[in-house]
């Protein structure tokens, strides 16, 4: 199948929590594929789930990580959470972690009964991937397999968390911070400038901005003020751990004595060369991809110790 080809039509659907309307998109696998599972995929702090998971940009083979993976044989979903993109964000909150684990709450809900299917294939990038492990160490039950792209732990040796800490008297009592292009390009120079194609920033910046002019402050006040939020013994699925080699929202040590008490044999640690944050959107996207769809389609163990 060629890059041109390479796409399949979206749905709109709506989730509910207590009145709140959360937006969800679906990408059905491909009509020529045999089903693999579903993917639930949760965005970070900065952007919404389309220009994350559903960007098309001319020249990028696969852009879209939601079309590669539905080429794969999985159905995708992404989520909007509450505060973001086309979800509700009307009430006087800032939206932080725990919020947004309660989305997917709300989300895995709708999915579950929508596919008549009992787990999904959970990924959450940054602060998303915050939630998904609170949201995972809550309903274990629901989540097959779990990613943790840039996540963080306690904040231990994060330079990216020195600097937001910075920001905390502009944000404290604030539901909502500015999103323009100077933001975006900001988070893809921090770490190590060169890492992602200028071609697709704009590409990305213009996608996100027809959603948001503003995003909520939630999680960058409690990246800084309530790590760590989620034990590591109480996520007890199989679970992978990727990190960019020059993300700098969590110190590697950090990461790897989460990794070390994580209860769950089946587990990944998975360093991918090039990246820096926002991994789908790097250079070296295609190799984020063959990461997370090794860990998604290996083989269940056969034995396994009593």
């Amino acid at each position: 199948m060629s890059a041109l080809q390479a796409s399949v039509e979206g749905q709109t659907h709506w989730a509910f929590k207590e009145g709140v309307k959360l937006f969800l998109w679906n990408k059905k696998r491909f009509a020529n594929t045999s089903y693999q599972g579903t993917i639930l995929f949760i965005h970070g702090s900065s952007w919404c789930s389309q220009p994350t998971f559903d960007l098309h940009v001319d020249g990028r083979p696969w852009s879209s990580v939601m079309d590669f993976f539905a080429s794969k044989g999985y159905d995708t979903w992404c989520l909007d959470n509450e505060g973001y993109g086309r979800s509700d964000k009307s009430r006087d909150i800032n939206f932080g972690v725990e919020n947004g684990a309660q989305d997917i709450v709300a989300a895995t809900d709708y999915i579950l009964k929508q596919d008549a299917i009992e787990q999904v294939l959970l990924y959450g990038i940054s602060s998303g991937a915050l939630k998904s492990a609170l949201f995972t160490q809550w309903h274990p039950e629901r989540v097959s397999r779990l990613a943790l792209d840039a996540f963080v732990w306690t904040g231990e040796g994060s330079p990216t968390l020195v600097e937001r800490r910075k920001m905390l008297p502009n944000l404290v009592g604030v539901n909502r911070r500015p999103f323009n292009r100077e933001v975006i390009q900001s988070v893809f120079d921090r770490d190590h400038p060169g890492t992602a194609d200028q071609k697709m920033i704009d590409a990305f910046a213009t996608a996100s901005l027809e959603l948001d002019d503003s995003v909520p402050t939630g999680t960058y006040v409690d990246m800084c003020t309530k790590l760590p939020m989620v034990d590591p013994l109480k996520v007890t699925v199989p679970t992978i751990m990727m990190r960019g080699e020059y993300d700098g929202i969590a110190g590697i040590d950090d990461l790897i004595e989460f990794f070390r008490r994580l209860p769950n044999t089946d587990k990944h640690f998975a360093v991918m060369p090039g990246v820096a944050h926002a991994s789908f959107q790097q250079t070296n996207y295609l190799l984020v991809y063959d990461v997370l769809l090794a860990f998604f389609s290996q083989t269940p163990p056969v034995f396994l110790a009593k």
